[in-house]
C-alpha cells in the first residue's frame, strides 16, 4: 500500500487517509500504555492480535445488525474503516465490579452487578478522561438526547453480543469501553461503533480460574500480555488452537 497522509496518532493506533473519500486506514501499533500513558512499553505482536480480534468483533456486530465503522481488514496491522465524527465520550459498560468502579464505590472486585451499568467519560487525555453525567453531555452539547438514547441502546446491544460470544469460550466479560461516531448519508445521520474492540478495551477473565486475559496483565505486571491476548484469539478461533504462543503470532487468514 502506498504511503498515505497521517491524520492522527494515538497511544495504540495511527490513522491515515483512506484510498477513497470517506475512508480511513487504521494501523494498530505494538505500544502498550496504562494509567493515562504513565506506564508504557512496546509488546511485539500486540498490534497484530488487536487488529485481528477487533476485526472479529466488528464483523460479528455488523452481522447481527449493530452498525460499525469497520469495512475490511487490509493486512496484518491495518484495516479500512469509514470516516466518522467521533462523539467525545468513552462509553463504559460494566457487568462486574472492577477497576475504578471498585475503588470509587468500595465494591469488591469481581462482584456481579445487579444489571449492566453504563458510564460515560469525557475523552481528554490531559484531564484523565473524567467521568461525566448525561447532564454534562447535554449542557456542553457533546451529544443530543436522541444521540444518548441511541448510544445507550447500542452499548447494551454490544454488551449482549460480546457477553454471549465470550461466555461460549469460557471467558467472562467483566466490562468494556467503546467509542461511537456519527456517519452521514446526505442529510441523514446514524451512529456506529468506532475505534476498536479488543482486549485493550475490555476486561476478560477466565470463568473457571479468574485468570485475567486483558490489559490488566500489563497494568498489574501479571505476566505476558501477548500470551493473554493469544489465548483469547485461540479460544475465538482467530489463532489455531494448537499453536504455541510466539512473539510474532501466526494468524488464520
Amino acid at each position: 500500500m502506498a504511503r498515505r497522509k497521517k491524520i492522527y496518532e494515538g497511544k495504540a493506533k495511527i490513522l491515515y487517509e483512506g484510498p477513497e473519500p470517506g475512508t480511513i486506514v487504521q494501523y494498530f501499533k505494538d505500544d502498550a500504555t496504562a494509567f493515562n500513558a504513565e506506564k508504557r512499553d512496546v509488546i511485539e505482536g500486540k498490534g497484530v492480535l488487536n487488529n485481528r480480534l477487533s476485526e472479529f468483533f466488528m464483523t460479528g456486530l455488523n452481522s447481527v445488525g449493530v452498525p460499525t465503522h469497520f469495512i475490511r481488514r487490509l493486512n496484518m496491522r491495518e484495516q479500512l474503516v469509514r470516516s466518522c465524527e467521533i462523539i467525545p465520550l468513552e462509553i463504559i459498560v460494566r457487568n462486574y465490579a472492577a477497576g475504578s468502579l471498585s475503588k470509587r464505590l468500595g465494591i469488591e472486585e469481581g462482584t456481579q452487578l445487579p444489571r449492566p451499568i453504563v458510564e460515560y467519560c469525557f475523552k481528554d487525555d490531559a484531564l484523565g478522561d473524567p467521568l461525566v453525567t448525561e447532564e454534562h453531555i447535554a449542557a456542553f452539547g457533546w451529544a443530543t438526547q436522541q444521540d444518548m438514547d441511541d448510544v445507550l441502546s447500542l452499548a447494551l446491544r454490544v454488551n449482549d453480543f460480546m457477553s454471549g460470544v465470550m461466555l461460549a469460550v469460557g471467558i467472562r466479560l467483566v466490562d468494556f469501553k467503546i467509542e461511537i461516531g456519527r456517519v452521514y448519508d446526505g442529510d441523514f445521520q446514524r451512529l456506529v461503533i468506532a475505534d476498536e474492540i479488543s482486549p485493550d478495551s475490555c476486561r476478560l477473565w477466565d470463568i473457571e480460574t479468574g485468570q485475567k486475559l486483558d490489559k490488566d496483565v500489563f497494568r498489574r505486571d501479571l505476566g505476558s500480555l501477548t500470551d493473554a491476548y493469544s489465548e483469547v484469539a485461540r479460544r475465538l478461533g482467530v489463532l489455531p488452537k494448537n499453536s504455541a504462543t510466539v512473539s510474532k503470532p501466526t494468524l488464520i487468514n
